[in-house]
């Protein structure tokens, strides 16, 4: 399935007609059969892949145990437990990649936690750093241990080289942080590039 092409076509409904579509496809998440069929294919103990939506990516999980309408699995890159609804997850090795095309803004659905993205500051000097968290309208990155909140469309994609190794040039209040909170802990934030969209730094639930 092309999801980039599904994306732009959707760029063009209506407010109206993207709350009808979202109805329909949310009938469809909920059908028995659907959920039924899902689970007839999964096996307590299997290694599966769920998309994780505020991270936009697939995490590796091991599946614990199958209820109703939601399975626990267990992250196994961190251990962490989740109990998720079935349709997060992947069952036939799809990509589930957004693509962006040549010279378009990036967007949520363009990103993943992870990626490596650059942006000019100001003064025009050319900032290289690492998605922490994706937010409504910016995305939070991590520069040379300080955590950016930027709109995304200053972002770019960054395919080859080194993320950056000198001090963010923006102007602004710095706040330091840990690895912690690199990892997506509550922690303050400086002054970002854009617009705040008022958002926190919440573990997905």
């Amino acid at each position: 399935m092309n999801y980039t092409a599904i994306l732009e076509a959707l760029g063009e409904a209506s407010l109206f007609q993207l709350y009808r579509l979202n109805v329909a496809i949310s009938n469809q998440l909920d059908d028995p059969a659907r959920i039924a069929a899902v689970k007839r294919v999964l096996r307590v103990g299997q290694t599966i892949r769920w998309f994780h939506s505020t991270e936009n990516r697939l995490i590796e999980a091991k599946l614990l145990k199958m209820n109703r309408t939601r399975a626990d699995v267990q992250d196994l890159a961190d251990g962490r437990r989740w109990t998720i609804p079935f349709h997060l997850i992947e069952l036939e090795g799809q990509d589930v990649t957004i693509g962006a095309r040549k010279r378009q803004a990036l967007d949520r659905n363009r990103l993943s936690v992870g990626d490596r993205v650059g942006f000019k500051d100001r003064q025009g000097q050319e900032r290289f750093g690492q998605v922490v968290k994706l937010n409504t309208k910016s995305a939070a990155v991590l520069v040379d241990g300080l955590r950016w909140r930027v709109s995304y469309g200053l972002l770019v994609a960054v395919i080859d080289g080194d993320l950056g190794d000198d001090t963010l040039a923006l102007p602004g209040q710095w706040v330091a942080i840990t690895d912690e909170d690199a990892r997506g802990s509550t922690s303050a934030l400086p002054e970002q590039l854009g617009e705040d969209d008022g958002s926190d730094d919440s573990e997905f639930a």
